[in-house]
Parts: structure tokens; sequence; C-alpha cells
């Protein structure tokens, strides 16, 4: 026999169990309000509220026949690890790779993608950070619809699948953070409002109601929250969690939903002696996000910095619309702000949001932002989920990798990144109801249309081709320009690893020289000099002191003296 429980304060007076066809009532707990349980034998089972239609668990561990199916129980005791002595590595200092397990191979499984493990072992990152891993409709997603927040996509290879890749990874060395999503869940599969009070409407998010976290009933939705990140930690071993959106987490509660996933997590994390970690996803530019708890912060590692990305992402391809106006009207100065004060909006205006924004960063923190040239995001949310590789020269790559890579953050690359894949990464979904399907293919034209796309230009999320098109095209590596930007970030990661000043976290200790007229740009780390050309012509570099020689370079570089002459569209590192 098997014991079932679920948290239903919304059933009047009944719920019943259902296992493979026959039905078995739940009795109240006494001493746990709003939670029902009982013995029934083991098999696939859904609840039935009120004599109400079969639904999946709340806290189902499986879902073998997709979000809208009967749950299944997992014996994760089962596993059999291998790597038995994995106690983790530490984020300060590494380097992190983001991938989509759907498209980092035409497979599409977790057993794929730990065939490429051996590549990210000689490309030298440290962290696999996997995007959202949580059942939703059909085959093929991002992932930040899920539903089923404890259990694992099938099309991906399930529970198990996931094991074994991070098994597999931690074999070769590797740390694994998975991306999860408190901040909503998908439109369709979402059985919870039938159970309890888990959304409010007296906030509002981009996804509609928000998570309760601190009205009515919000301790067990924090608690469901809290039980499922702590389940991918425990029970997958995985190392670290990306928490997405959080500033779309409504809390006005005195000690907040981070504040006490944090402590939450620390506690795990003594209790099995292993490196445990959260990185936050969020545009408050605040950094009470990562300052510690007993300091009033909420305790969190690290969190993703998109002021370094917009600053880059300007300076580098010139763009200007939306959020980039911020940064495009002095890029280079927007990019030497970043790496010398963490924030650009740190308490300035920003015109994107019509209001001043952000406060200043913690400057001897820097290993606390994730720095990045590409992610999922600021691909997959262009029209065309074009990647910066399909306008910028190998060379402008170069320069932007460099920067990544020697900067005082913790530096994180997108898959395929590392060779300048010319495959786009396209927003694509496999929704199962035609009316959520058209709803959302209808409302991305609706959103480029406003900004001058023609709607039959916008790929089709629905169409089997946008998911196609997305997926890596391995055999790019052997072929030129691929390889030798290949080389070059594994160059790049190669000498972060030698010199510890270009690792260095200190904010302070960073200093900028930039003409931006002249469009060149010198980041002094300790002994060593970034020097970037941008401009269309050679030109000769300040490196304030005397040059010994050219460490690496893409492109042409040779020290005289106290300068170093660089190509254009070219970037060297330089020892002084």
């Amino acid at each position: 026999m098997n014991r079932y429980e679920v948290w239903a304060p919304l059933a009047a007076d009944r719920v019943d169990v259902e296992v493979d066809g026959s039905t078995y009532p739940l009795a109240r707990c006494a001493d746990r309000d709003g939670w029902w349980s009982g013995e029934a034998p083991e098999g696939d089972y859904a609840f039935r509220l009120d004599g109400g239609p079969p639904l999946p668990d709340p806290r189902s561990p499986r879902q073998p026949h997709g979000p809208d199916g009967p749950s299944r129980p997992v014996d994760h005791a089962a596993f059999r690890w291998s790597q038995t002595g994995w106690r983790g590595r530490p984020l300060p200092g590494a380097v992190v790779y983001e991938l989509h397990v759907g498209t980092f191979t035409a497979r599409g499984t977790f057993d794929a993608a730990a065939e490429h493990l051996d590549h990210l072992v000689e490309l030298g990152v440290d962290f696999v950070e996997v995007m959202p891993v949580c059942p939703f409709p059909g085959k093929h997603g991002w992932g930040y619809d899920g539903v089923s927040l404890w259990a694992v996509h099938e099309p991906y290879g399930g529970p198990e699948g996931l094991k074994r890749f991070v098994d597999a990874a931690h074999r070769k060395g590797l740390g694994v953070i998975l991306d999860v999503v408190h901040n909503h869940l998908g439109p369709s599969g979402n059985y919870l409002p039938a159970y309890g009070p888990y959304f409010t409407d007296r906030y509002h998010t981009p996804w509609g109601s928000a998570v309760n976290l601190d009205g009515p009933g919000s301790d067990e939705v924090r608690r469901y929250l809290i039980g499922s990140a702590l389940a991918w930690l425990r029970d997958y071993r995985i190392d670290g969690l990306r928490l997405d959106a959080v500033h779309a987490l409504a809390d006005d509660r005195a000690v907040h939903f981070l504040e006490e996933l944090s402590c939450e997590v620390e506690t795990l994390a003594v209790a099995g002696n292993r490196l445990l970690f959260l990185i936050a996803e969020s545009d408050l530019n605040t950094p009470r996000t990562t300052a510690p708890r007993e300091a009033g912060g909420q305790g969190l590692t690290a969190q993703w910095s998109d002021d370094f990305h917009h600053a880059l992402h300007a300076a580098l391809t010139g763009e200007s619309h939306g959020y980039y106006g911020d940064f495009a009207h002095a890029p280079l100065a927007a990019v030497a702000k970043t790496l010398t004060r963490g924030f650009f909006h740190d308490g300035t205006r920003s015109t994107f949001r019509g209001r001043s924004h952000g406060r200043p960063f913690t400057p001897a923190a820097g290993h606390r932002l994730l720095g990045y040239l590409q992610t999922h995001d600021q691909i997959g949310n262009r029209a065309l989920g074009d990647r910066i590789s399909t306008t910028l020269s190998p060379g402008r790559l170069a320069c932007g990798a460099a920067l990544v890579l020697t900067s005082p953050f913790t530096p994180m690359l997108f898959m395929g990144e590392e060779w300048g894949a010319a495959t786009p990464w396209q927003y694509f979904t496999d929704h199962t109801d035609p009316g959520l399907a058209e709803a959302v293919r209808q409302g991305r034209r609706r959103e480029f249309a406003e900004h001058g796309w023609q709607a039959d230009a916008v790929p089709d999320p629905q169409e089997p081709a946008t998911v196609l098109r997305s997926v890596l095209d391995w055999t790019e590596l052997r072929r030129a320009p691929h390889a030798e930007l290949l080389g070059w970030y594994r160059t790049l990661i190669r000498l972060r690893r030698a010199g510890a000043e270009l690792s260095d976290p200190d904010l302070g200790a960073v200093r900028v020289a930039y003409d931006e007229a002249a469009r060149w740009l010198v980041v002094h780390r300790g002994p060593y000099r970034v020097a970037v050309n941008l401009g269309t012509a050679e030109a000769a570099l300040p490196l304030d002191g005397a040059g010994r020689e050219v460490v690496a370079s893409f492109g042409p570089a040779v020290v005289a003296g106290s300068t170093v002459r660089v190509g254009a569209d070219a970037v060297a590192v330089i020892l002084t």
C-alpha cells in the first residue's frame, strides 16, 4: 500500500484518490488544516475533489501521460548514483553554460545532451545551466509554460533521464544548475486553482494572477514552492537553481519568500555537506537580492545582469531600439560603468521605464552578477530569434567574448555561442489546445507588428519547422570561421583560469579607458590589459605602462612600448 496526501482546502466534503481506475476515500488530517490523506495501492493516480473529475497531484513526481494525465509515484532511492562523493563546486570563479535540452541536440533528450558533455569540459566551463524541465503541453517548448513543479518533462527522458544527465555531468566535474519558474504556471494543465488559493488577484503579472505568497493560505503555497525547490536539489542532486523573474514574485510579508527559500537551501546544504546556491533573474537592480540575510538581504548567491548585456550589445551592434536606447547614447561608457560599478541603472533615469531605476551595487561582489553576451531571452525574444553571430563579424564576436570572459562577473555562455552558431533560436510552442495555439500565434504577430514587422515574417511558434531551425548544428564546429572562434573561447577561459586577476570579482580593482569616437576600449585587470578595437581601422591603444607581450589575440595586435596596435574588429590580451 502507498500513502497519498494532498492539500485541498477548497474541497468541501470529500477527497478521493483514484488509482488505476479504482477509487479510495481520503480522510481529513486533524492536525494539518486543509490536508487529506489515506492509503491505497501504488499505481497511476489522480485526486477527485467532491466527486469531480480526476486531477493530477500538485506534488506529482511524474506525469507519464502529460500534464493532464494521472500522476505516478517515483522511488528516488532506487536510482544508483555513480558519483556518491560529489559535494558540488563553488559558483565564484566559475563559468556557466546555458542550454535547452530540446534543441541542444537533434534527439532533444537528456541522454543525447550528455553525449556532448566532453565538449563542455574541453571548452572549460564549470556549470551547465539547464532551462526549465517541468512538464508542458506537447513535445516542444521553452519550458516556461511548465506545470507540475515536482515532475520532469517526459519527452526529455523523465525523472530517470534527468538523473542520468546530472550523474554524467558530475562524473566529468561539471555542476548542474536548473532553471525553475515560481512566478507563474503555464496556461494549459494548471490545476492548482481547483485545490486551493495558489494564486491571488491582488497582484497582477504579465502571465495573469500572481502566485499567492502573502495572502490567506500562503503558508502552504510557500511550502509548496520551497518543497519543489528542495526536491530538485535533494532528489536530483542539482547543484543550484536559477529562479525565473523574481521581480514578479509579489510578497509583502516581513520575511520575503526569497529570504525564506535561501534559508531553507542553506539548511539543506549544511545537512548534506554540499555546496548549493540560488541565482535570481531580476530587473530590480538592487543589491538586496544577493546581500546576506543578516545584513537585511535575501541571501541569494548571484543574479543575472541585463545591464552589462544591454551595454555590450549596444556597443557591438549599434542597436538603439527599446531598452537598448538607454545604453546606445554612449555605449562604451555604458560598458565601462557596468564593468566598474555593476549596475548601469543605479539610481539613474531609465527612459525605457520612464523613471529612475536601481541603486548602487556592492563593489567587491562582482561575482554575484552573471555577465553574458547572449541568453535564451535575448535571442529568442527577437522577432526572428537571430543570434548576434548573424550580423557581427567573427572579430567583433571575439571582442564581445573577451569582455565577458575577462570581466569581474560570473561569465555565462548560451549554447552554440562558443562557435558563433549560425542557427537561430526562435520562440516555439507545441500547445495541444487549438484555441491556445492560435492565441499564442496571433499574440506573437501583434507584438512584433507594433515594431514594424510583417505578420508573415514572424516565425509561427506552433510550426514544427520553427523548432527544427533552432536545433544546434554540431557539424559547424569543424568549419571556418566557427572552429577559430571556438578556439578563441577556449583560450579565453584558459587565461581566466591561469590569471587570477582576470577573474578577480572586485569591481573597484577594474579600470577602463575608452574613446567613444574612435571606438576603442582597454580594460585594466591587474597586469593584464584587454584591448578592444571596434573601429574601422587599425588603432594604437594606450596600455598605461610598457607592454611585455600579447598573450592572446583575435586579429592583428603588436605591442609597441606603452601602446598596442590592434586591427579593426580585433582584440588582444596583453601582459604589462
